[in-house]
């Protein structure tokens, strides 16, 4: 069985579509209220890091096994162990809400990575939107 060596798998986190992230930067830049502003534009949905790779893993049929890497986890207090946006100020603003729940996205994502025609324009060497 194949493993993926991981650190600490329970910090959660407020993961977004990338088409939810867009649609939400279009809604703001349209709303004169929102101009001067501090928005999230958060799915307002908490999940931890070991429950989004246990979904990952359903979603792509695999029996890859998680494990806990000492190596790999972060020197005390160093670790963000909640990241929870709340969206209420924009669907306030604009009366935008993301459109994909996590397992939507994320299957998306599995999607599009698994087309070789789209792994093929992938940089893992360069951070872009």
């Amino acid at each position: 069985m194949k493993q993926i060596k991981l650190g600490d798998a329970s910090p959660t986190r407020d993961f977004n579509y990338v088409e939810d992230t867009c649609q939400g930067f279009l809604a703001l830049a349209n709303c004169d209220a929102a101009v001067g502003q501090t928005v999230n534009i958060a799915s307002n949905y908490e999940i931890s890091v070991g429950e989004t790779l246990n979904i990952i893993r359903e979603l792509m049929g695999s029996e890859v096994e998680f494990i806990t890497d000492e190596q790999r986890l972060r020197p005390g207090k160093s670790e963000v162990f909640r990241l929870w946006g709340d969206n209420a100020k924009i669907r306030e603003l604009t009366g935008f809400a993301p459109q994909h729940d996590i397992r939507a996205g994320l299957q998306k994502t599995i999607d599009w990575f698994t087309q070789p025609h789209q792994l093929a324009k992938y940089k893992a060497d360069l951070y872009n939107v």
